[in-house]
């Protein structure tokens, strides 16, 4: 086996491009260093003390959990591919002589993140770029739901009873390191007479770009219409909002009106007065709009974007937020690109 060299390590990533790495665009067109402040300013907080071992580059820990987002791996797999993969190595910024992150470290820094919220600021700051580049959201604000599975959890009718009313079993107590595998926060619910556990991903999406603009978390039990209202977004968008029959009501009409949207929620009917022709047609001309936001979901669904592996709300609400900030950039590379 010959000595590797630079040219030779140049040789292999052109021939990587040449093949179409999908995570080059993602390393040239997203605005990684301005995620920096945001990151910083949270370590500052974090850090005690300048001693030991300076830590791994912020913004290079951040690109590592956007692609374990793109492709649904888990800390381990993620370390593994880092080592193992060029073009991992390439979008990271690394050097063949530089220390990889392990599965702890990852572990570590996702969680400093998910504790703080700082997430959440990380998505808002890229929302407000695709704002400055022309990706507003002009033509519609979609609400939509879409569940999000946990590991289910092994419980007896009486356990099961007791967590659905806020409360921890005395027999968990009394086993500490059983109670830390359980997830309290996590819900029972169905959907088309199958039963699912874990939460919901609440989103709002722009009709145009397919964007999501606001996002947020709750346990699978928590009905859509809850909140529509924490998701529609003011600042410079359209006033113009399509959501499902789930999500009307005579309440919330009044609320859209008295905020001065216009509701295009589709009409649902019920035993004592069914959907008149009128309001079919409408409901197919509101649905031929809403429905881009299953787009959004079905995309999503590749990125393994369905299924979690954690334990808590504050956990969970952090990675479902990786996965929309994910899809976000995704997007965008796609539509810059088509630009």
């Amino acid at each position: 086996m010959g000595q590797i060299s630079i040219f030779t390590v140049e040789d292999r990533y052109a021939a990587i491009s040449k093949c179409g790495d999908p995570l080059e665009k993602l390393a040239i067109l997203i605005p990684w260093e301005s995620f920096r402040k945001v990151l910083q300013r949270h370590f500052r907080k974090v850090r005690k003390s300048e001693a030991g071992r300076p830590p791994y580059d912020y913004v290079m820990m951040l690109k590592v959990l956007v692609l374990q987002s793109l492709y649904g791996l888990s800390d381990d797999q993620m370390e593994f591919q880092i080592r193992d993969r060029l073009s991992f190595v390439r979008f990271l910024g690394l050097s063949f002589e530089e220390k990889v992150p392990d599965a702890k470290t990852i572990w570590l820094y996702r969680e400093s993140l998910s504790n703080a919220g700082v997430i959440d600021r990380i998505f808002k700051e890229f929302d407000s770029h695709l704002q400055s580049h022309g990706f507003k959201a002009k033509k519609g604000q979609l609400i939509d739901a879409t569940i999000v599975e946990v590991p289910r959890q092994a419980m007896t009718n009486e356990e099961k009873q007791t967590v659905e009313t806020g409360e921890v079993p005395e027999s968990w107590q009394d086993n500490p390191s059983k109670l830390c595998q359980k997830d309290t926060e996590a819900c029972w619910t169905k959907k088309h007479s199958k039963s699912y556990y874990g939460y919901k991903n609440h989103v709002n999406v722009d009709a145009k770009h397919k964007l999501i603009r606001a996002y947020e978390v709750t346990a699978a039990s928590v009905h859509d219409s809850q909140v529509i209202n924490e998701l529609i977004t003011a600042d410079d968008n359209s006033k113009d909002v399509y959501a499902d029959s789930a999500y009307r009501s005579q309440e919330q009409e009044k609320v859209l009106r008295s905020s001065g949207y216009r509701s295009h929620i589709c009409t649902r009917g019920n035993r004592k007065k069914e959907v008149s022709l009128f309001q079919q047609a409408l409901n197919r001309r509101r649905s031929q709009i809403r429905s881009r936001v299953e787009h959004v979901f079905g995309a999503m669904s590749h990125m393994g974007a369905n299924f979690i592996r954690c334990i808590g709300r504050t956990r969970a609400k952090a990675k479902i937020g990786l996965n929309n900030l994910t899809y976000n950039m995704k997007r965008y590379c796609y539509l810059a690109n088509a630009a």
